[in-house]
């Protein structure tokens, strides 16, 4: 994840104060222009960071994730750590990604087995 300072914080802080919005208004909120929030903008959509939503599907109309709010918090640790993906991902990221799955379908096979017993 290579994020662009200060814009891509700028954009990320300014959906999460204001709410879902557009390229045109986060410009004016960032004092950045439109055609580098909209440069931005499905960057950090490939990065999770935001979410592109209707009404139409080129509305460009966008709000920030859980995983962009996490990204303001850890904001001062961006220079600081190798990965900031993995950090504001959390420790866990990564085993609950691998393991999901498993853990699911074994859920779902006990679930069955005891459909079975009774």
């Amino acid at each position: 994840m290579k994020l662009r300072q200060p814009t891509d914080f700028l954009i990320l802080e300014a959906l999460e104060d204001r709410g879902r919005n557009v390229a045109t208004n986060l410009a004016a909120h960032t004092g950045k222009s439109r055609k580098n929030i909209n440069t931005r903008l499905p960057v950090l959509e490939d990065y999770g960071l935001v979410r592109k939503i209707g009404p139409a599907e080129r509305s460009g109309l966008y709000e920030i994730t859980s995983l962009g709010k996490a990204a303001l918090v850890y904001r001062d640790q961006y220079d600081e750590v190798d990965d900031f993906e993995s950090l504001i991902e959390g420790p866990s990221a990564g085993g609950a990604r691998q393991n999901g799955g498993t853990q699911a379908s074994f859920v779902r096979g006990e679930d069955e087995t005891d459909d079975e017993e009774d």
